[in-house]
């Protein structure tokens, strides 16, 4: 079980917007540099993440730019832009279960109602958790360092 790694990536690519966007032009390219990623995938998750309204892309040229403020961005939105069934597909029911066995039979319910609750859960967690937390963690982990 993980996150997609596409949020992973959308979360990388906006810390490094926030942290740069101002100063210097921030290109799928320069992106890709950071993130080890395929420019072509990071133009993909900055075209979902631009649709969503929390980053603008000025037309030609580029240049990605925070549109909303870290604290207003929640990790639930960067995911859901990204890969809005990812939570869905965090966890799924085998296809086949035997008719004629009572474990069987029941088997989807039970654990559809269980895995349903998991999935409110990481969704409250998720949406508990903004950016500038992230941005935060940064730079902590920045200052460690030095």
């Amino acid at each position: 079980m993980q996150i997609s790694k596409k949020c992973s990536i959308a979360i990388h690519c906006l810390v490094f917007i926030n942290e740069y966007g101002r100063q210097k032009k921030v290109t799928s390219e320069l992106l890709s540099l950071s993130t080890g990623c395929n420019p072509v995938t990071i133009r993909n998750i900055l075209s979902s993440l631009k649709k969503e309204g929390i980053i603008a892309i000025p037309f030609g040229t580029g240049g990605a730019t925070m549109e909303a403020p870290p604290e207003d961005i929640s990790l639930y939105q960067i995911c859901q832009a990204v890969e809005p069934d990812a939570i869905g597909k965090l966890m799924g029911i085998h296809a086949s279960p035997s008719p004629f066995c009572p474990v069987g039979r029941n088997i989807g319910r039970v654990l559809g109602k269980t895995y349903q609750t998991v999935q409110n859960d990481l969704t409250d967690s998720l949406k508990s958790i903004s950016l500038q937390n992230v941005v935060d963690e940064y730079h902590a982990a920045i200052a460690q360092a030095e």
